[in-house]
């Protein structure tokens, strides 16, 4: 096994960006433990010092060289953070002389451009769908009508940050509903979902994993027993075989995988903002 390696995710905006792609690349790599840390909105050389310091005392407390993911644009605020030893990966870096070489254009760097809004249209339907994600989270509101799809998973399985991320980067309105006891009874869907079963999609998860997510939760409870967990996932899976319904394990898969298989599989096509 390798070592424990802390990794920095900076931007002179607010990181998203290369936290995004940082996190797709870090996780071919499952030997190594990654210890990370977003620095948003460095923008000035001397902020890029600071942050430096903080990266070179991470070298110092882990033994290790860092990894710098970096989406800053300025060449001398990069310049800085380089002075900190770590291994510098530039987000842009590969993709901008093919283009400036296709399109016959030189780049111009503009400190959060990649950040910015880029028409109110697509903002206002990020918010929209934030919005109601929240308000249609673990059941809150079951009037469903509006949804672009439904999540449907025993409670801790995965569904709400799912939501959160299909409503940010996609502008999808995605609701969730948790399986109560009450409904894993029955190999059947519960009524309130039956309408909307085109809109269905199952999240399942190991129940070694989910007895570690739960017991971090409610510690030594019922809810949190392997065996409550076991058979609750057992329940569940059960009913999404007997409906029919499309289902993806979360134990191993990322929020971002996630969400692509979700929309693929549901056909729903939304560029990413």
């Amino acid at each position: 096994m390798a070592g424990t390696r802390p990794v920095f995710y900076v931007s002179d905006g607010t990181g998203i960006t290369a936290e995004t792609i940082g996190h797709s690349l870090l996780t071919q790599f499952t030997d190594t433990q990654f210890v990370t840390d977003r620095i948003p909105f460095v923008d000035t050389v001397e902020r890029a010092q600071e942050v430096a310091g903080k990266i070179r005392e991470a070298a110092v407390s882990y033994g290790v060289r860092p990894v710098v993911i970096n989406s800053c644009m300025d060449g001398e605020v990069g310049a800085a953070l380089a002075e900190s030893g770590a291994l510098m990966l530039d987000v842009f870096a590969p993709f901008i002389e093919p283009l400036e070489r296709e399109l016959h254009e030189t780049r111009q760097r503009r400190v959060n451009q990649a950040h910015g809004i880029v028409d109110f249209d697509s903002y206002h339907r990020r918010i929209n769908a934030m919005n109601y994600a929240l308000t249609h989270d673990d059941g809150q509101s079951v009037d469903y009508n509006e949804a672009d799809l439904i999540l449907v998973a025993v409670s801790r399985a995965g569904k709400t940050p799912t939501c959160v991320y299909l409503a940010l980067h996609y502008g999808v309105r995605a609701a969730n509903y948790p399986l109560t006891e009450e409904d894993l009874e029955h190999d059947r869907l519960p009524p309130r979902l039956r309408p909307f079963r085109q809109k269905l999609f199952g999240l399942t998860i190991d129940p070694v994993r989910l007895q570690q997510i739960r017991q971090e939760r409610r510690p030594n409870s019922r809810y949190a027993k392997f065996e409550t967990c076991k058979s609750e996932v057992s329940a569940a899976e059960a009913m999404f075989r007997a409906e029919r319904i499309p289902t993806l394990s979360t134990t191993h898969t990322s929020i971002e995988e996630i969400a692509s298989k979700v929309m693929n599989t549901l056909g729903i096509h939304r560029e990413m903002f």
